[in-house]
């Protein structure tokens, strides 16, 4: 599988597994731990979540889920921006480290900007880092004027940006991902079927069905060919993970990476940075 590298030099599959929208429905947690283990036996070894998730239900279930294999996962999760003040970030990483049934996170991020100065934030962050509750760090939802003031506030320690991007949401390929590619920094892309709705597009069922994928398949397809992205699609069943997995292995051509560009095309001009 395509690897991505982050700046410390650790390099990751280009495909990870999302946990939003897990642990909300207690009749499907049995088929989210199972399609989370699955996912690890293929090979999709970043597992994200966030204290946000399901009200922390989402870690616990991910917690459970890498029972015994805490050393085969890269783990992911978020701080809420509330939490991001050196008093708090240490009490919501704990509280997040507990509910995960861990001792560290590999990555730790802010889930979007907030009102606690970056400065602040940063070096809470950097205290984590060297009481060894985190590895590293990152940031979520931050626009390109938002990494560099990031930057300006000493984040020059800031691993990665996760974001909202897929064949609907191309807007960061203006200005964030060349800001970012330009600094060694990789994208992590959540909701890269946009939530499921990609699937029902006619021009990209088509295009599917022409090639013998899913529509889902081929999105993700499109995304995994794109430098320095890393893409985090949900999946609640072991045959969905076992369909986004394949998804890695699709090839595009040219003609087919063209047909795409038309059926979705980027923005005329930079826009501001979507949320979901």
């Amino acid at each position: 599988m395509k690897m991505i590298r982050f700046p410390d030099g650790i390099a990751l599959p280009a495909l990870g597994q999302g946990s939003w929208m897990m642990a909300e429905d207690a009749s499907r947690r049995r088929d989210e731990i199972a399609a989370l283990r699955a996912g690890l036996d293929l090979g999709l070894t970043l597992i994200d979540t966030a204290e946000m998730y399901a009200d922390g239900e989402s870690e616990r279930l991910v917690g459970e889920a890498i029972t015994g294999r805490r050393d085969e996962v890269f783990l992911v999760s978020k701080a809420y921006p509330q939490n991001a003040s050196a008093s708090r970030l240490p009490v919501a990483c704990d509280d997040s480290l507990r509910r995960l049934g861990t001792d560290r996170l590999d990555l730790y991020l802010l889930h979007w900007r907030g009102r606690i100065p970056l400065a602040e934030t940063v070096a809470a962050m950097e205290a984590l880092v060297a009481a060894g509750k985190i590895l590293r760090w990152g940031v979520s939802n931050f626009d390109s004027d938002d990494m560099a003031a990031l930057i300006a506030a000493g984040g020059t320690t800031c691993a990665t940006n996760q974001i909202l991007y897929n064949l609907t949401r191309r807007g960061p390929e203006l200005d964030l991902l060349p800001w970012l590619d330009r600094r060694g920094l990789p994208a992590m892309a959540y909701s890269p079927v946009e939530q499921g709705r990609l699937v029902t597009h006619p021009g990209l069922s088509a295009m599917a069905r022409a090639k013998g994928v899913g529509a889902a398949q081929l999105a993700l397809a499109w995304l995994l060919a794109r430098d320095g992205i890393l893409a985090i699609p949900k999946a609640g069943t072991v045959a969905h993970v076992r369909d986004n997995r394949a998804a890695a292995d699709l090839r595009l051509d040219a003609e087919e990476l063209a047909a795409l560009d038309r059926l979705f095309p980027r923005p005329a001009k930079p826009v501001p940075l979507e949320m979901l």
